[in-house]
């Protein structure tokens, strides 16, 4: 692999679709490695722009505007970082080898939309999975719970973050959840996912990556299991190891790694899964960083960013842990622009801490704008502590 300058006749460039924290901390990686990095969003200053050597600001669900921007940047990868993107232009990007799409433009197409994603990992590659139907309209949603009983969960088929997501428990719920997936999935009347409920004893984020050994052969690494904690389907807090049996764990990575190898590509991807003692149960698959993964920052020797960084450039990569930790999200509590941060003193002051604020020009209330990190001699100290410093911030709207 041959890198060349940055901002000169000689750069590599990398595009990244989405701006988001977790595109920051890749960038962030890449940049340290001498690669032009440009970032585009849909809105400006998003925390990926803020450290790019440039960026640009379109709808990237406007086929023709992206398909024009990839033309007149030429970058040698393009990298997507969140799902609502018009993937026909990467295909097209990628049939004409006008640059390499990260993993592919087929797994981008593919994860982008639950329903491809559970009908590859199911009935083509036959993974286990919960029960699950599809539903089009209000009257197939009810035709849909009916046959997979309650309780269970409703998702938009296309949504990020756990978005439009809902537990229902009764046949009443139904058309409240249809309601809740319009609303917060990405497309006007949006087709949902129904899900039998599988008991599980907890679930873990596998990450996966793939990358070119010094010999320049694809390899599969996995880094030790996640475990996290969401509440309506998004994530508030992680740690690693999580501690499951060894037949467990080799299922779970005889899963990520079949689902993986089929999407193909380089770098990292977050492989969400269920156990249950033994018990192993594929749920999704995210070409790209984790939000969970977030606490590889204070845990790995190459966090997930960097591990991402690496692969996609084809570079060796080292999946190691070195500390067991803990995360937390950070959230804005308020629907207000220009934020402050306060007690900063006070949340750095917790024993092995550290903290990432995003640096989001707009705060939602649910919206995660910081992520406070611990490492420690146990999980629960980790944990515990890296609550501590998440309450101990202050998020003030002026």
């Amino acid at each position: 692999m041959q890198l060349g300058t940055a901002l000169t006749k000689s750069a590599f460039k990398v595009m990244f679709l989405g701006g988001g924290e977790l595109g920051k901390e890749v960038v962030i990686a890449l940049q340290r490695l001498g690669v032009e990095v440009i970032v585009v969003d849909r809105y400006a200053n998003a925390p990926a722009m803020q450290v790019a050597h440039r960026s640009h600001v379109i709808a990237m669900t406007d086929a023709a505007a992206l398909r024009e921007l990839i033309i007149n940047e030429k970058p040698n990868l393009v990298v997507p970082e969140i799902e609502a993107i018009a993937t026909e232009v990467l295909l097209e990007i990628e049939d004409s080898h006008l640059a390499t799409v990260i993993p592919t433009a087929r797994a981008v197409n593919l994860t982008m939309n639950r329903a491809g994603i559970r009908t590859l990992a199911s009935e083509e590659l036959q993974l286990p999975t919960s029960n699950y139907r599809f539903a089009k309209s209000l009257d197939e949603l009810k035709v849909a719970t009916t046959e997979i009983g309650f309780p269970c969960f409703i998702k938009p088929v296309m949504s990020s973050s756990g978005k439009g997501q809902s537990m229902i428990s009764s046949a009443s719920e139904v058309e409240a959840a249809w309601e809740y997936a319009n609303q917060a999935g990405r497309v006007n009347k949006c087709e949902v996912i129904v899900e039998a409920k599988i008991d599980f004893d907890f679930e873990i984020t596998l990450l996966t990556v793939r990358a070119k050994n010094a010999a320049g052969k694809v390899e599969t690494h996995f880094c030790n299991p996640i475990g996290h904690r969401q509440v309506a389907g998004d994530y508030v807090e992680s740690w690693q190891p999580q501690p499951m049996s060894e037949n467990a764990l080799a299922k779970a990575q005889q899963i990520a790694k079949t689902i993986t190898d089929n999407l193909g590509g380089l770098g990292i991807f977050g492989v969400e899964l269920f156990v249950s003692g033994d018990e192993v149960w594929f749920s999704e698959v995210s070409p790209r960083p984790h939000d969970t993964g977030m606490v590889t920052m204070i845990t790995q020797y190459q966090n997930e960013f960097e591990l991402h960084a690496r692969a996609i450039l084809g570079l060796p990569v080292n999946p190691k842990q070195k500390e067991i930790g803990a995360s937390h999200v950070i959230y804005a509590g308020v629907d207000k622009d220009a934020l402050s941060y306060a007690n900063l003193e006070q949340a750095l002051a917790v024993p092995d801490s550290d903290l990432r604020l995003f640096a989001k020009p707009e705060g939602f209330i649910k919206r995660r704008m910081g992520v406070a990190l611990s490492f420690a001699e146990s999980i629960e100290i980790a944990r515990s502590r890296a609550k501590e410093v998440a309450n101990a911030v202050k998020v003030i709207a002026e």
